[in-house]
């Protein structure tokens, strides 16, 4: 009897991690489930320690980066690409995670071969179709697209529901991230040496991520400008700021803050020292998606640099802030928190919104019982 063929695909390092747990499990079965894993290479230079972090590998590497990509230029290769690859491997289902411009590109390509699609982490919604951009269009068009919707909380249930999404067709199943983040042992030194010659016990250590598309240009500038007021007011602050590779993000800070006193600029981390800085640090400034939901599991304050979330469960058990991009108010929240110890208790003792840490099972099981067949009756009954 034959097995079911699902196709993951992947392109860059948070939908890695977060499929990981779900490629894992349904490696897991694999009397049941005929699987393949395809990474589109949208961001190669962080996905592949990510991969190797869970012992995985790509069975199909479409080696699509190019350097300084546009995203026209990427999505036009990707649809391209991943439309001959479905053609070929005829899949029953393909899996995908999150909103990048490769899960916009899959769904697609799926859908012009009448393929099914598992869109998991689906209902995420900021409801501002410009932040973040691309991805609230990305995530909204696949919407539209999927047949299986995974969503991790109520919350993002209840947007499908808005969207006119069929409720037999959502699935409460939690956060694949705390599955992900359960399986990582913490580690007792950093691959980058130098984060181990920081003091996290005597100093406050800040980790700072800002690389969204809407956040170049002026809003970077905003956000460093605040950076060095900080270090100016707090003697007992340090900063560790991954600069991420994109060169609209890395020419304008190192502009701003190279050498400035008790900011560090790394290159972008593994995603274990990643994982390292944000046990040991104080407190998060960030704007991105996937940072938020990993603080809280940490138990670590976020504030987020944006003005809208697709997240609000963050803010809504008190786990987090949005500050926005102004100068002036990031300076002041972010005092406001190293000054008042009782607001900084009450967000590092937030419940985590995101789940049990078996999301990748519920789905497995889900797919078990929407591709029936006699193969899969074994797995139903487990």
């Amino acid at each position: 009897m034959s097995r079911h063929k699902i196709v993951t695909i992947v392109g860059t390092r948070p939908e890695v991690i977060k499929m990981a747990p779900v490629v894992l499990e349904l490696l897991r079965r694999q009397s049941v489930f005929d699987h393949t894993l395809v990474n589109t290479s949208q961001h190669r230079e962080m996905l592949v320690s990510a991969m190797s972090l869970f012992g995985m590998e790509p069975d199909i590497d479409l080696k699509l980066m190019e350097e300084n990509q546009s995203l026209a230029s990427f999505a036009s290769r990707s649809l391209s690409s991943l439309t001959n690859l479905l053609v070929e491997l005829k899949p029953d289902l393909i899996l995908i995670q999150g909103d990048t411009t490769t899960v916009m590109t899959a769904a697609l390509a799926a859908f012009y071969q009448d393929i099914r699609v598992g869109h998991v982490e689906a209902g995420l919604r900021s409801f501002n179709r410009r932040h973040p951009f691309p991805e609230e269009i990305n995530r909204s068009f696949v919407g539209l697209l999927a047949d299986l919707h995974f969503a991790p909380t109520e919350r993002a249930r209840q947007n499908l529901l808005r969207d006119g999404v069929a409720e037999d067709s959502i699935f409460v199943t939690g956060n694949t991230i705390v599955d992900a983040l359960q399986s990582i042992p913490p580690a007792e030194t950093f691959d980058d040496q130098s984060l181990d010659r920081i003091d996290y016990d005597r100093m406050r250590v800040l980790l700072v991520t800002a690389h969204r598309r809407e956040n170049h240009g002026a809003p970077l500038r905003a956000i460093c400008q605040a950076l060095k007021q900080l270090v100016d007011q707090f003697d007992d602050i340090e900063m560790v700021f991954p600069v991420h590779l994109n060169p609209n993000v890395r020419s304008l800070v190192n502009e701003e803050l190279s050498g400035f006193p008790r900011i560090h600029l790394i290159e972008p981390t593994s995603y274990r020292d990643l994982l390292g800085l944000m046990r040991r640090c104080y407190l998060i400034l960030t704007d991105s998606g996937g940072i938020q939901e990993e603080s809280v599991s940490f138990h670590k304050p976020v504030l987020v640099l944006r003005e809208v979330t697709e997240r609000p469960e963050v803010v809504e058990v008190g786990a987090g802030l949005v500050i926005g991009v102004d100068t002036e108010r990031i300076v002041q929240e972010v005092s406001g928190l190293l000054n008042d110890e009782e607001q900084y208790q009450r967000m590092s003792s937030a419940e985590n919104p995101f789940g049990d840490g078996h999301a990748a099972e519920r789905i497995v099981k889900i797919l078990a019982e929407r591709l029936p067949s006699e193969m899969t009756k074994a797995l139903i009954a487990t």
